[in-house]
């Protein structure tokens, strides 16, 4: 270590300090939150000449410290230190903390601009970026994207998933990213303008988050086309209602793309006689379905929106329909485990928001024993009945506080049981269920009463299928 350099260490923290003076520095950037969307801002912020201080109030993993560490970037965890972070000039704020916290307050009350890994890392990067943004769809629509440029550009895929944003910008900036993003960091954005938005749906999830008004979430959601201009494109679902209302009362600078199961569209893409039909300055070109390697209505609209942003940005007709074809999917999203004794184990566990188990159950084609539970968003149920009534023959309810779903679906089944364990959940499952059925496991509700996140939850549900 440089000798002209001290460090000092507790439990909680660890900083480095410059002796006797410190370098000019562009400024005090402070990192609320020490995960991948933090830790990456951390080092791209260094490199481009921020002094940095990542700050988190929970525990930061041991990797991350590690990186912190070896890269000499002052941190602490279990704690905020107020007079620190309010020296900041600027502050990304990790997407899920909320408005609400009364540092977040305070920060905003001092003036300090406060930006999103996404805002911030755009600043640093030349590349064609495509957002994609939604209530459910956005990962497959991006992992999807991203598997059908990969094949001719040079893409990285980040936002929600891969590595951050900001440590690929500063690792290899490549030519192209996909990005998928979700409203909280949409809501911390100031000049992030994405050459290509696409906004896969709407529907209510997150409400605890925006004061449990409706027209808070879908404002947010339109955040990612509020800086586009003219030569830029908004590629979106013109079957759903919400986004179509929006548009007739807002204006949308960019070109629009929409794309539709039941109209006929002449800029975009609609499907005719189970083909996709894709249109873009009278150049068309035209997709089978029948071989799509993911099922499901919501899934020919993923295809859609993907396979636009893929004529968008030249790639080959042959190469995206082999793409579309040869498309593994997504770990967490209809994700099927096993077959045991005829029973097909589904995981279902980014079902996050009543509009994806939607989709879910509107998919099974036997009789299903449903997992569900968790935190509850302000869920309203209602538009689940039908198919609670046509195809699922007993629900298992898996949270800390299950007397909603008790009460909303007691009365339309013959068996409703609840537990607070995953083992016990799948082991009821493998009972209940018979030959030809499903056990899917589409929770419907946020993962933190009971597991570290969605992803935590469907693979303790894959362990425990494989365990029977």
């Amino acid at each position: 270590m440089n000798e002209e350099r001290i460090y000092r260490q507790n439990e909680k923290s660890f900083a480095f300090e410059e002796v006797p003076k410190r370098r000019d520095r562009k400024g005090l950037l402070v990192i609320l939150g020490g995960g991948e969307s933090g830790v990456g801002t951390a080092l791209l912020g260094k490199a481009k000449g921020y002094e940095v201080f990542v700050s988190d109030k929970g525990k930061i993993k041991e990797k991350y410290k590690h990186v912190l560490l070896n890269n000499e970037i002052e941190f602490e965890d279990e704690q905020h230190t107020d007079s620190k972070v309010l020296n900041a000039d600027i502050v990304m704020k990790s997407p899920g903390i909320p408005d609400n916290v009364a540092l977040v307050k305070q920060i905003r009350e001092a003036g300090i601009k406060v930006v999103s890994e996404i805002e911030f890392a755009s600043k640093f990067t030349e590349a064609t970026v495509v957002a994609i943004t939604g209530s459910n769809g956005k990962t497959t629509t991006a992992t999807l994207t991203h598997h059908l440029l990969k094949q001719e550009l040079d893409v990285g895929l980040a936002g929600n998933i891969g590595d951050s944003f900001a440590n690929q910008i500063l690792d290899k900036d490549h030519d192209n990213y996909v990005l998928e993003i979700s409203s909280f960091q949409l809501d911390d954005i100031i000049d992030f303008k994405p050459k290509i938005a696409v906004l896969t749906n709407i529907t209510p999830d997150h409400l605890d988050r925006y004061d449990y008004k409706f027209e808070n979430y879908i404002a947010s959601k339109f955040r990612v086309v509020e800086n586009q201009t003219e030569d830029d494109y908004f590629i979106y679902d013109a079957d759903d209602e919400v986004i179509a209302q929006y548009l007739q009362t807002h204006q949308i600078h960019s070109k629009k793309l929409p794309f539709s199961l039941t109209k006929v569209i002449e800029q975009g893409a609609y499907l005719d006689n189970n083909k996709i039909i894709i249109t873009i300055d009278n150049n068309q070109i035209i997709m089978p379905t029948n071989n799509l390697a993911l099922e499901g209505k919501h899934n020919v609209k993923n295809a859609m929106a993907a396979s636009t942003v893929a004529h968008l940005l030249k790639i080959r007709k042959q190469t995206i329909r082999e793409s579309l074809e040869n498309f593994q999917g997504v770990e967490h999203r209809l994700e099927h485990v096993l077959k045991i004794n005829k029973v097909q184990y589904i995981n279902d566990s980014k079902a996050t928001n009543v509009n994806a188990t939607y989709f879910a159950l509107e998919s099974m084609d036997a009789p299903t024993v449903w997992i569900v539970g968790g935190v509850d968003k302000g869920n309203e149920y209602r538009e689940l009945f039908p198919f609670v009534n046509e195809k699922v023959k007993a629900i298992i309810c898996l949270g800390v506080d299950n007397a909603k779903l008790l009460e909303t679906f007691g009365k339309m089944v013959d068996v409703i049981i609840e537990t607070q364990y995953m083992s016990e959940a799948v082991k009821i499952a493998y009972k209940l269920a018979s030959a030809g059925d499903n056990v899917l496991l589409s929770p419907a509700c946020a993962s933190f009463d009971l597991f570290e996140n969605y992803e935590d939850r469907g693979r303790q549900f894959k362990n425990a299928v494989r365990n029977l």
